[in-house]
């Protein structure tokens, strides 16, 4: 394993810490908590070197079904580690292309070779063509990393140690989605999502209320099948104290998942904490009156977590705008209004010819441009004790 990196199955676990219950998070008070395998830790990067055997790169610009205005690249351009600390930086495709791309280039990433192949079909994801007049490509290169060919794990507990981005409709995340899809295509399977945030410094509701920067979400995803599905059941948002905002320095963002519940914390106080109750999910959901007659996809999993009872493995990644609702119409930007329209069907264009006026947010020319980055310090994995290894090929 490169240096900064630790994954170590229960069979090392058992074999280091017979004497003691060792094996699960929380561990007996007996144990050495400073050090692995005896905390229970699973999974550590605290990011000295950019592990390209744990981190797989997403190569497309499908957008995730939100027609999210980057595209993903494996480029040290976009994401890369200095001092111990992950940066993931959303550039403009246009410094890597040449002026004009947005507007009359070809975004080709089918690829080659195992590291450069385009990950996400999906949403013309691959290859994407400008017309010179209405239909402009992604003009936002950046990147989104994942272990779903290193790592999965079922409960435990996941921190990280992030400092947010900075700018105008930068999007960043960290979460996790399933290795599998063992109960079907999203949302049915799930979704955990650690946290999102938008990079905005001036950004209202209607009451007035800041939703950019200095405001996260922490959120899970789940619905038998694509629209229903539920994630406002199970929603929880914190805004930064004393005027602070997530951007000035590194917060501390976990998720404790267990068999029972799940319960997510920002700088160790809660967030919001999720119980379905014993019928589960789909019951929690109300879908046996929203869609009667419907099949319920967790109803013969003896776990009332379902679809939270399987592996799930982590993504990073820095989007940019969209047309999904995350930046939604009715907020107020200051001092301009966001400058494209969900329902737009030129909304990449409108983003880009507005470049003069949310690109200086971002401060590109001052440090390195790592206003904008998502700063990782850590990623830290803890097993509980119901954990079952699956090492993945």
């Amino acid at each position: 394993m490169a240096v900064g990196v630790t994954c170590i199955w229960l069979a090392a676990l058992l074999a280091l810490c017979s004497a003691q219950d060792c094996s699960r998070y929380p561990c007996d008070s007996g144990c050495n908590m400073g050090v692995a395998p005896c905390n229970g830790l699973i999974f550590e990067d605290t990011f000295d070197s950019f592990d390209l055997y744990t981190w797989e790169h997403e190569i497309t610009g499908g957008g995730g079904g939100n027609w999210e205005f980057q595209f993903y690249i494996n480029n040290r351009t976009n994401s890369y580690t200095r001092d111990g600390i992950l940066y993931l930086k959303p550039t403009l495709a246009e410094d890597t292309y040449g002026e004009g791309w947005a507007q009359y280039g070809t975004l080709n990433l089918w690829g080659s070779s195992p590291a450069n192949l385009c990950t996400g079909h999906a949403w013309w994801g691959c290859e994407r063509s400008a017309d010179g007049v209405n239909n402009y490509v992604n003009p936002i290169q950046s990147a989104r990393i994942r272990t779903v060919n290193s790592f999965g794990f079922t409960y435990g507990k996941v921190e990280v140690s992030a400092k947010l981005p900075r700018g105008d409709w930068i999007w960043p995340a960290i979460w996790l989605l399933p290795v599998n899809n063992g109960y079907g295509e999203w949302p049915a399977s799930g979704e955990i999502d650690l946290l999102e945030s938008r990079g905005n410094r001036n950004y209202y509701d209607w009451e007035g209320t800041s939703l950019g920067v200095d405001h996260m979400g922490s959120t899970m995803h789940w619905g038998p099948f694509y629209p229903y599905n539920a994630y406002y059941l199970t929603q929880g948002l914190k805004h930064a104290p004393n005027g602070e905002d997530y951007g000035t320095k590194f917060h501390k963002y976990v998720v404790e998942w267990t068999s029972t519940d799940i319960s997510f914390f920002l700088d160790d106080e809660l967030v919001v904490r999720v119980d379905p109750g014993q019928g589960g999910f789909y019951d929690f959901g109300g879908f046996p009156t929203q869609i009667p007659n419907t099949d319920n996809p967790w109803e013969n999993s003896p776990n009332k977590m379902a679809p939270f009872d399987q592996d799930f493995h982590l993504i990073m990644n820095v989007a940019v705008g969209g047309t999904g609702g995350y930046f939604h119409d009715s907020i107020t930007n200051e001092p301009y209004p966001k400058p494209w329209s969900d329902s737009s069907g030129t909304a990449p264009r409108d983003f880009w010819l507005a470049k003069d006026l949310w690109y200086p947010t971002w401060n590109p020319t001052e440090r390195n441009g790592e206003d904008a980055a998502m700063h990782v310090d850590y990623v830290r994995v803890w097993a509980d004790g119901t954990y079952t290894p699956t090492p993945i090929p």
